[in-house]
């Protein structure tokens, strides 16, 4: 009996330490700050906020019907899947973005969701990933090999930077860190701007959206913000910063940034509010039957350009960290494969470095993701 006592006194302790230790890391400053009581007051004016947290348009569970939070937690814990990394260098360009001419309208992609837009004389950055890592534990969830050529040194002043949302794959400690004498200004949404302001960004460059809002650039641009369906959070609290879509506007063209987002319709709302895109930019890749609310399926993200009413797409989320159990180059193969049978839109899928430029339609772009080879 003492023995018995004496294990559960251990447990007890050890879980004690765990949970100590825990918070004690919680407190550095990568996870971030919650809005404080000033800044809570004001996002309780939001439509989306209820109930004590920001909420989807529609019922939005974390796992779909079927599955359970059990299952896919054991699933990541004890469960090894194939390819999820690739064990070759994913292939890249280096070019000198300080070079590119301002009168040039380019993209640039680094992987995941992070890339670069010049358009019309001012510069975009959205949610920029150079660590290496896309969670606040070191060396977990690493960047592939080849994926990295790029960091905050490597870019020039930017004018805008975007954030769809606070998770650590879009919204990266270590990188905004570096890039704050950069940053003109940031646009985020309601909550977010909390962590800039914990990371000492001044105040007056920090601008929080709720959805259906804009905000002026200049006369020629206007960045529009819209709803996703997806979540928050970088701590115990979820939901308590807003997650965004984006639309950059011109006279002559549009952009949808479609952030983290699972299918609903809204895409369709903002195809017709909008008249259409030039380009949209949606995620495919992390997905997962057992989450598809909040994160597209390859033939989900080819309905959602259709409803947007997007003359091109440009697929992104994927090729530079495993965060699902798929392939990692399952997402361009099957989105492809599915375009190529049933939707043929015209695909931009360049390869990270490479320059997009958004004025020319008709521009070509290289199935990299085949020349890249198992080796082992």
């Amino acid at each position: 009996m003492k023995f018995i006592k004496r294990m559960i006194l251990s447990l007890i302790c050890l879980v004690l330490l765990v949970l100590g230790a825990t918070l004690i890391y919680m407190q550095h400053p990568k996870f971030g700050k919650e809005p404080d009581q000033k800044q809570l007051d004001l996002i309780k004016k939001s439509p989306n906020y209820r109930d004590g947290k920001f909420q989807n348009r529609h019922f939005t569970p974390l796992v779909t019907k079927g599955y359970s939070i059990l299952s896919v937690t054991y699933d990541f814990i004890f469960k090894k899947f194939p390819r999820t990394r690739p064990t070759d260098s994913i292939p890249s360009i280096k070019n000198d973005l300080k070079k590119l001419a301002i009168t040039e309208n380019v993209l640039v992609w680094f992987g995941h969701s992070s890339y670069f837009i010049q358009l019309n004389g001012k510069r975009f950055l959205i949610d920029p990933v150079f660590s290496g890592n896309a969670s606040p534990i070191p060396n977990s969830t690493k960047s592939f090999t080849g994926t990295d050529i790029y960091s905050a040194a490597d870019l020039p002043e930017i004018d805008y930077l975007l954030i769809s949302h606070d998770h650590y794959d879009h919204l990266d400690y270590k990188t905004i860190v570096q890039l704050k004498p950069k940053v003109k200004n940031v646009v985020c949404g309601l909550g977010v701007g909390a962590h800039f302001r914990h990371w000492k960004y001044e105040n007056s460059k920090i601008i929080e959206k709720d959805w259906d809002e804009k905000v002026l650039i200049d006369d020629d641009i206007t960045l529009h913000t819209a709803t996703a369906r997806h979540f928050s959070g970088r701590g115990i609290t979820s939901n308590n910063t807003l997650w965004l879509s984006f639309i950059l506007q011109t006279a002559s063209f549009k952009i949808y940034l479609g952030g983290d987002s699972g299918y609903d319709s809204h895409f369709k709302e903002l195809g017709e509010k909008f008249g259409g895109f030039d380009l949209a930019i949606l995620e495919n890749g992390q997905y997962n039957k057992a989450w598809h609310e909040i994160h597209l399926l390859p033939e989900e993200v080819l309905i959602a350009t259709q409803d947007l009413k997007a003359k091109r797409l440009f697929p992104v989320h994927s090729a530079k960290f495993a965060l699902a159990f798929h392939p990692w180059d399952e997402p361009l193969i099957q989105l492809s494969k599915i375009n190529r049978d049933k939707y043929r839109v015209p695909l931009v899928t360049p390869m990270i470095g490479e320059i997009v430029y958004l004025d020319e339609p008709n521009q070509v772009f290289k199935a990299w993701w085949q020349d890249v080879k198992d080796l082992f």
